[in-house]
């Protein structure tokens, strides 16, 4: 069949369109940004098509010939996050009844209980769900709960508590019951979903094999990691709000996620049924440990196909990089640095590419870790969203608060900022030959201000970049030339 897949950037969809492909469908990707998907290593076995959920005259094009649609995106962590996805799923229901899509697929979340106030995390979920069962087309509802995964945000939320904290003190959630799922097991649903017979239009749940409470997972976390076990004391005092703030300051999962997936995990999320299972013949689902364990494999073996942080939001800067100064109708800030280096450009990329996370960024670490901390405050991202893969970047991946603009493999890598600041930030970075065996390496901070706030904040951080920006430069250069041979990776330098 002729799959269209919607959210192919992010956690699920990066994951479901090689299979979909190994399954021997059709897949043509929707993406806001083409280019983003430029550098996925299934890019050149599928379509992808340029178009934006909330602008209604792109989607045509986007359906024309779908047999089935997934629905995998939504707005977790934006500003009116339900107003958005729910006029994402009205024009992708209407694009898709027009178009005449045989079956629409969307990954939901668990129901609440009856009687229960639902969050508006799972409220907007559920709002979803009635709006394309209704749209008249044959839907497939698959409400999933928390899914154990590498890279997943509630895999690393529970990954990150579990190890930074032998004992702890929680809320009263983690006594609440959850039927955890393996990601392959989720992928495997949305997969036999497209050939469901055309009558069906319903919800299925789906959930792992095992029903534990949040406490018994990160017990059962810390047994499969070869950790102690963890001393776990409820308490009535933390409310889902200083919750989320404090797994924002435990986890790599910033506040703006951490807050709707706690909210979330107030309510109960096991499955009622298991229809789907029997409908499609499949064997049953894994375990958590096995889950689990799977997960813990794909991170020590630096084999992370996707992670939460791979999607960016929409209030993200979508604008490349401006050439013009005038671009911007006013002020941009550079800041330009050069260095020769003794060693050739290829050795000097591979330092490149591998700046941030565990790398760190060859500068004044106490600074850069200090201003991370600022923005995880203020809110944002900070420092600890790391990289999906040690040595090597995609296009649109998250790296720290960067997000991979531009990758001109063994010559540029361009990173747009994603922390809070008043304006907009780049960082460049080059390795060119010299013609004699070595190599310059160039080095580009541009930032773009908004408003008097934007010049202030240069102007308070200009003493600084003295110390940051020539240090990286003099530390990667000189990394470069301690490398031995083209076998030669990059060192970690905090």
């Amino acid at each position: 069949m002729r799959c269209l897949v919607t959210g192919a950037t992010g956690y699920i969809g990066g994951r479901l369109a090689p299979r979909l492909l190994e399954a021997g469908h059709t897949v043509r990707c929707l993406s806001r940004s083409a280019g983003r998907l430029r550098d996925v290593p299934w890019a050149d076995q599928v379509e992808i098509v340029q178009a934006d959920l909330s602008d209604p005259a792109t989607l045509p094009a986007a359906m024309e010939g779908v047999e089935v649609a997934y629905f995998l995106v939504h707005s977790l962590g934006q500003r009116d996050f339900e107003r958005r996805d729910r006029e994402a799923a009205r024009n992708f229901a209407e694009a898709a009844r027009a178009a005449g899509v045989r079956r629409i697929v969307y990954l939901g979340g668990p129901e609440p209980a009856p009687g229960d106030r639902p969050s508006p995390h799972l409220r907007s979920r559920a709002e979803v769900a009635r709006i394309l069962l209704d749209s008249g087309v044959p839907t497939a509802v698959l409400r999933a709960p928390v899914i154990i995964g590498s890279g997943s945000a509630s895999f690393e939320m529970l990954r990150y508590l579990t190890e930074r904290l032998p004992a702890m003190i929680t809320p009263r959630w983690v006594s609440n019951r959850i039927q955890p799922i393996a990601v392959r097991d989720v992928l495997r649903y949305l997969i036999g979903a497209a050939g469901l017979a055309p009558e069906v239009n319903r919800g299925f749940d789906i959930g792992g094999a095992d029903v534990l409470t949040y406490a018994e997972m990160m017990n059962r976390y810390a047994k499969v990691a070869g950790l102690p076990r963890r001393i776990i004391v409820p308490t009535r005092v933390l409310s889902p709000w200083l919750s989320a703030h404090w797994v924002g300051l435990i986890t790599p999962v910033p506040h703006a996620i951490a807050r709707p997936l706690v909210a979330s995990l107030v309510h109960e999320a096991i499955a009622h049924e298991n229809d789907l299972t029997g409908i499609l013949g499949f064997e049953e689902p894994l375990g958590f440990d096995e889950a689990a364990r799977l997960a813990l494999t794909k991170i020590r073996d630096a084999d992370v196909e996707t992670r939460w942080t791979g999607a960016s939001g929409r209030d993200a800067a979508a604008e490349p990089l401006p050439s013009d100064p005038d671009w911007s109708g006013g002020s941009v800030y550079v800041d330009e640095r050069s260095r020769p280096v003794q060693a050739p450009a290829d050795q000097l990329w591979r330092v490149i590419e591998g700046v941030g996370g565990e790398n760190g960024w060859y500068s004044f670490p106490l600074a850069w870790s200090v201003r991370g901390w600022m923005d995880r405050l203020a809110g944002g991202v900070g420092l600890r969203r790391g990289r999906r893969d040690k040595h090597r970047l995609r296009v649109g991946e998250a790296l720290d608060w960067w997000r991979v603009e531009e990758i001109e493999p063994g010559a540029l890598l361009r990173l747009r900022a994603e922390m809070r600041v008043p304006g907009r930030a780049w960082l460049e970075m080059r390795a060119e030959p010299d013609g004699e065996g070595g190599s310059v390496y160039r080095q580009r901070a541009v930032f773009l201000p908004r408003g008097l706030g934007g010049h202030l904040y240069w102007a308070s951080v200009l003493p600084f970049h003295g110390i940051v920006f020539n240090g990286m430069a003099r530390n990667i250069t000189a990394t470069a030339e301690s490398l031995s041979g083209s076998a030669g990776q990059p060192v970690a330098h905090r």
